[in-house]
């Protein structure tokens, strides 16, 4: 019994025949004994996999030029860019803790030719702090973690006397509600990491919200603001420059590049917290393609010259596959959920 196979569809199915060393004839013949057409898409969904990209892809970024969320997937993608051999554009739209960018790329075309890089609110943090969203986080399809950066307190030297983080916390506690924390933004992973800061040292600080990392931190610099928990990709440099103070860092130990900055769980018990930044596509988009992306983030992450440039960002690389990114996503929307209800974090 014989069917009519749509020329665009046939040519994707060959191209997935040569990976494989059948024929034409062999793969119409396998197609007419299965039924056609269900092989046929599948298949054809598989050729579109290998030849992904034949165009430009598009990255959005739901939040500001000038931080790490921008800078690591410009870095993945410049790579992946030459190994494409196609153009890959980084389109910043922020806005709303990041759910404006992540609304777009939610509703964008599911052919693996938009993609949505983001830190972790869109992904695990808006949906326990915004009464409604305009798109479904755990619908987006995984594609990798590119890397985690740890988050360290830096303060301004010129406004807080403080020079460690013990006397920090005896000062926060002289001045309750007196010292001014910068945040990227509400909801973010700076927003969270200042709230149950407040919460585990008994302290209050008065929070101001940028948007983004670059401009809170350019309010630091400016004096506008006295203190900012902030991921060191971004905040070490002006560190080592001098323009501000590191009082610790939120890892579980002291960092091997960081020997002499203490631990703030060293202080604080427990206290954890770090910036990751992640890769997805729209709902719907085809295994394969988020495979084979994910794949080739992997090989990107590999490579001296971008592990080179995670090194400049603090950045531990990962680049693990589609599972493990969801898993690692479920992980962490139950802990942010637990640190918003434990610190009552509300937005202004």
């Amino acid at each position: 019994m014989g069917f009519a196979i749509a020329q665009p569809v046939l040519r994707a199915i060959e191209n997935a025949a040569k990976t494989v060393g059948l024929s034409r004839r062999a793969i119409k013949l396998v197609l007419s004994f299965l039924g056609g057409s269900a092989v046929a898409a599948a298949l054809a969904t598989a050729a579109a996999a290998i030849d992904y990209p034949v165009r430009t892809v598009k990255v959005i970024v739901p939040f500001p030029a000038g931080g790490t969320a921008d800078t690591m997937p410009r870095v993945v993608f410049d790579f992946l860019s030459r190994k494409w051999g196609q153009s890959v554009v980084i389109e910043n739209r922020a806005g709303a803790g990041g759910n404006v960018g992540a609304e777009a790329a939610f509703h964008a075309e599911p052919d693996g030719y938009t993609l949505f890089s983001s830190p972790a609110p869109p992904f695990v943090i808006n949906q326990n702090l915004y009464r409604r969203l305009g798109y479904d986080p755990a619908a987006f399809v995984p594609i990798s973690v590119m890397g985690i950066v740890p988050t360290g307190l830096v303060v301004s030297p010129r406004k807080v006397p403080a020079a460690t983080l013990a006397d920090f916390i005896a000062y926060a506690r002289a001045n309750p509600g007196k010292i001014s924390s910068a945040t990227q933004g509400n909801g973010t992973t700076s927003h969270l990491t200042s709230a149950m800061f407040q919460m585990m040292a008994k302290v209050e600080f008065l929070h101001v919200p940028y948007r983004g990392t670059a401009p809170a931190l350019q309010g630091l610099l400016a004096g506008d603001c006295d203190i900012m928990f902030d991921n060191l990709g971004v905040s070490l440099p002006l560190v080592r420059g001098g323009q501000l103070r590191l009082l610790g860092v939120a890892t579980e130990r002291r960092m091997a590049a960081l020997p002499d900055v203490p631990a703030i769980a060293e202080v604080l018990p427990g206290f954890s917290s770090a910036a990751w930044f992640a890769v997805a596509a729209p709902p719907k988009t085809p295994h394969d393609i988020a495979n084979k992306i994910s794949a080739d983030i992997a090989e990107a992450i590999r490579s001296p010259e971008v592990r080179k440039r995670f090194e400049d960002l603090s950045a531990e690389p990962v680049g693990n596959d589609p599972d493990a990114m969801a898993r690692f996503m479920r992980e962490e929307t139950v802990r942010w959920g637990a640190v918003i209800k434990a610190a009552d974090v509300r937005l202004e």
